[in-house]
C-alpha cells in the first residue's frame, strides 16, 4: 500500500494564468491530477515541501489549498494503472519524436546533406529530447511501463547522430 499525499485546491477563475501557472507546476513535479484541482504525489519529505510551498503560493494568489496524508483503501491498484497511463502517454510523445528524429536522420543521409547546419540542428534536437526525458524520469515515481523504451529510443537516437556526425566530419577530411 502506498502512502500519498493531497493537494485540494481552489484559484480564483480571473486571471486565468494563476490557474495555468498552478497546472504548469503541478505538471512539472508529477502530481497525478485524481480530478479538477485534486492531485496527489508519493508520500515523502520533498513531495511535502513542495506541496507546501504551492499551498502556499495558491493562498497568496486569493485561492484555498489543503494539504492531507492518505492512503487508498481498495482499488489502489487501478489508481497505479491509472498514473502509469498518464505518464506512459508522455512517453509515447517522446516514442513519437524519437523516430521523427531518425526519420529525419535517415532522409539526410540519403540525401547526402552533410552539412554543419544540419548537424547542429539535429543535436539542439537532441538535446530538447533528451532534456524532455531527463524531466519526465525525474516525475515518473512509479516508472511506467514505456520509460525503457524511449529511453533506449533516445540512445538510438545519439548513435544515428554519431553516425551522421562521422559523415559530416568524414566528408571535411576528404576535402
Amino acid at each position: 500500500m502506498n502512502d500519498w499525499l493531497l493537494l485540494v485546491y481552489k484559484i480564483p477563475s480571473e486571471p486565468t494564468k494563476l490557474r495555468a501557472a498552478v497546472w504548469r507546476k503541478l505538471k512539472n513535479v508529477g502530481a497525478f491530477y485524481m480530478q479538477n484541482s485534486v492531485c496527489l504525489l508519493p508520500d515523502n519529505k520533498e513531495s511535502e515541501r513542495y506541496f507546501r510551498q504551492l499551498r502556499k503560493e495558491i493562498e497568496e494568489m486569493g485561492g484555498e489549498a489543503y494539504l492531507f496524508r492518505s492512503h487508498s483503501v481498495g482499488a489502489e491498484e487501478k489508481l497505479l494503472k491509472q498514473i502509469n497511463q498518464a505518464k506512459d502517454e508522455e512517453y509515447a510523445e517522446i516514442i513519437d519524436k524519437c523516430e521523427d528524429f531518425l526519420k529525419e536522420i535517415e532522409k539526410e543521409i540519403n540525401a547526402r546533406h552533410f552539412t554543419y547546419a544540419e548537424l547542429e540542428e539535429n543535436e539542439e534536437d537532441l538535446e530538447k529530447l533528451k532534456k524532455w526525458y531527463k524531466k519526465l524520469v525525474a516525475r515518473d515515481f512509479l516508472n511506467a511501463s514505456l520509460q525503457q523504451k524511449a529511453g533506449e529510443l533516445i540512445m538510438k537516437c545519439r548513435e544515428q547522430l554519431d553516425e551522421f556526425s562521422d559523415l559530416v566530419f568524414g566528408l571535411e577530411d576528404n576535402a
